[in-house]
C-alpha cells in the first residue's frame, strides 16, 4: 500500500523513491533473529554478535520514556530514507551538524564477514549530514518503534539521541541513530584510502560490500542529497577493483 499523498507535501520528489513499510525485508520481528542465531551457532560466530532482547527494549523504554503520547520526528540518512520500514505521515529535507555519514562500522555478516570484514556507513562526529526527517505519528509511536529497535539496535552498535534538524519548514528534535564509539564494531580514523581498499574486496551473504556503497551513492543521487565524501570513497573503491 503506498503511502498517502500527504506525506510528501513538502517533499513532491520524493513520492515515488520510498519503499511502502507493508512491502519492506527491513520490517523484521524476532523470527528474523532465531534465523540468525541458528546461522551464528553453526558458523561458530564470536559472542555479542547482537544485542540481548530485553537489554534491546530497555533501551527503546529509555530513550522513549517520555514521548509515548507526541509525535515523534527521526532523522534518516542511509536506508532509513528510502526504505523506513515504518508507517510515515510526513517526510522533509533536513541537515544535521556535528555529524557526517562515515564508513565507520565494521560489517561482520551480509557484506562482509567475521574472517574478511566489510565496512557499513553511520555517523560519525563532524562535519554535517544532509538527509532527510520524517514523522511518526503519535498512536503509532509504540509499534512502529519496536520495529525501528529491531533494526537500528539490533547489534547495539547506535546511540539512539535526540538533535536537532534543521528543514526548510523550521528546525525540529529528532531521533537519531548515532555511531556507539564505545561499541567493539567502531572502527574510528580509518582514512579514506584504508576504508577504500577495505570495501573493493569484502564480501558476505548478500553481496559484496561495494556493491553497498555503490547502492548508497545511487540512492543520494536520486534523491537529490549530496554528499561529495560518499562519491570520491566510490571512486577510490573502484580504482581498488582494478
Amino acid at each position: 500500500m503506498p503511502f498517502p499523498e500527504h506525506v510528501f507535501k513538502h517533499t513532491p520528489a520524493l513520492k515515488n523513491l520510498i519503499t511502502p513499510p507493508d512491502v519492506s525485508e527491513m520490517r523484521f520481528g524476532r523470527d528474523r533473529f532465531a534465523e540468525l542465531d541458528e546461522q551464528a551457532k553453526a558458523e561458530s560466530w564470536p559472542p555479542g554478535w547482537r544485542m540481548d532482547h530485553d537489554a534491546r527494549e530497555a533501551n527503546r523504554q529509555q530513550v522513549l520514556s517520555d514521548r509515548w503520547s507526541q509525535d515523534l520526528w527521526v532523522f534518516a540518512y542511509g536506508s532509513l530514507i528510502w526504505d523506513p520500514a515504518v508507517y510515515v505521515e510526513e517526510y522533509r529535507r533536513g541537515v544535521l551538524s556535528g555529524w557526517q555519514r562515515s564508513f565507520c562500522m565494521r560489517l561482520e555478516s551480509g557484506r562482509g564477514t567475521h574472517a574478511q570484514p566489510g565496512l557499513m556507513a553511520a555517523l560519525d562526529q563532524g562535519g554535517h549530514c544532509d538527509g532527510v526527517v520524517f514523522r511518526i505519528a503519535a498512536d503509532r509511536v509504540d509499534a512502529e518503534t519496536a520495529f525501528m529497535w529491531n533494526r537500528e539496535m539490533f547489534s547495539g552498535s547506535y546511540c539512539p539521541v535526540f538533535l536537532e534538524v534543521v528543514t526548510p519548514q523550521g528546525p525540529v528534535e529528532a531521533l537519531v541513530f548515532v555511531m556507539n564509539c564505545d561499541n567493539r564494531r567502531y572502527v574510528p580514523d580509518l582514512s579514506m584510502e584504508a576504508s577504500a581498499q577495505i570495501i573493493a574486496v569484502a564480501e558476505g551473504g548478500l553481496g559484496s560490500n561495494f556493491d553497498y556503497l555503490k547502492s548508497l551513492v545511487r540512492h543520494l543521487d536520486e534523491l537529490r542529497i549530496e554528499d561529495d565524501r560518499m562519491k570520491n570513497l566510490l571512486a577510490l573503491a573502484e580504482r581498488h577493483r582494478g
